[in-house]
């Protein structure tokens, strides 16, 4: 029996600046959508119709009280607009809508800033990311521009993104995630990018990280290019990649897709997001 039924939507993100090098970043939601539905039902034990089992149960034993999860069992199932390891911040937004569900089960008030950090933890425990990845977290969690130190947890700057931009999103075809162990020597520059991003100068922050991932990771850095010179108002591979993504003004979105489509993969466009996350109560 099904005591209580709650659904969490949370969206997706790109990278401004990639966190690895400085544990600072900055990132940027995106409309792409995660929804979680958390069941509390009669019986024992946690079973969940995801990817990623270790995370899921991380998070609902950060989550639930060990007193209910001794009386009830839980049940989760997640729905993903998101590719999934391309960089655009599905494992945050899994974890994300998977904790603010859980904490709906079982507190009406919530307290956004817990729910982050629990499903921040539990990343980190099941190894999905290597820095907390609060940046990422964040941005999918509260939409907008978040500029964030991810060894602290602390959002240093949170602002509303112009509504009228979208993000032009690039999947190459058999392309596979950079080797991040380069982007440590470039650490200078990438706080010189995370600099603009905490002065609110996001495009030049996006464009640099752009520059400085495709050097570190041995990418192919033509297709970040073409996408500025169609009209981008900045470009980057976002998080490890291998996925790119341009920022643009509508006017200027045919000219992006149309340089992208000059390469082999496919293409993907999202509005900006800057809705907050939210949960609504659908049984009990």
């Amino acid at each position: 029996m099904i005591k209580k039924r709650v659904r969490a939507t949370v969206h997706g993100a790109i990278s401004i600046v990639n966190a690895l090098a400085t544990c600072s970043g900055c990132a940027l939601g995106i409309s792409l959508r995660v929804t979680a539905e958390a069941d509390l039902r009669s019986g024992e034990g946690i079973r969940s119709q995801t990817v990623n089992e270790k995370l899921i149960r991380n998070i609902v034993y950060n989550t639930i009280p060990e007193e209910i999860l001794a009386e009830n069992s839980v049940y989760i199932s997640v729905e993903s607009e998101i590719p999934m390891g391309f960089g655009l911040k599905s494992s945050s937004a899994v974890s994300d809508a998977v904790a603010l569900a859980c904490s709906k089960l079982v507190k009406e008030d919530i307290e956004d800033y817990v729910v982050l950090d629990r499903a921040v933890l539990a990343s980190l425990d099941a190894g999905v990311t290597i820095t907390g990845a609060y940046d990422d977290s964040s941005a999918c969690y509260f939409g907008g521009f978040v500029v964030t130190n991810n060894r602290t947890h602390e959002i240093i700057h949170h602002q509303e993104a112009p509504h009228s931009l979208s993000a032009i999103i690039f999947i190459p075809k058999a392309t596979r995630r950079g080797n991040m162990s380069k982007v440590d020597t470039m650490s200078n520059l990438f706080g010189e990018a995370f600099k603009f991003a905490t002065a609110g100068e996001y495009w030049k922050a996006m464009n640099l990280n752009g520059m400085l991932l495709s050097t570190s990771l041995s990418a192919e850095y033509e297709p970040v290019l073409k996408a500025i010179q169609g009209g981008a108002l900045a470009a980057s591979i976002s998080g490890n990649g291998p996925a790119i993504a341009a920022v643009s003004n509508k006017e200027n979105m045919e000219d992006i897709k149309a340089a992208f489509a000059k390469f082999n993969g496919s293409v993907i466009v999202s509005k900006i997001n800057n809705e907050k996350a939210t949960a609504e109560t659908l049984v009990g």
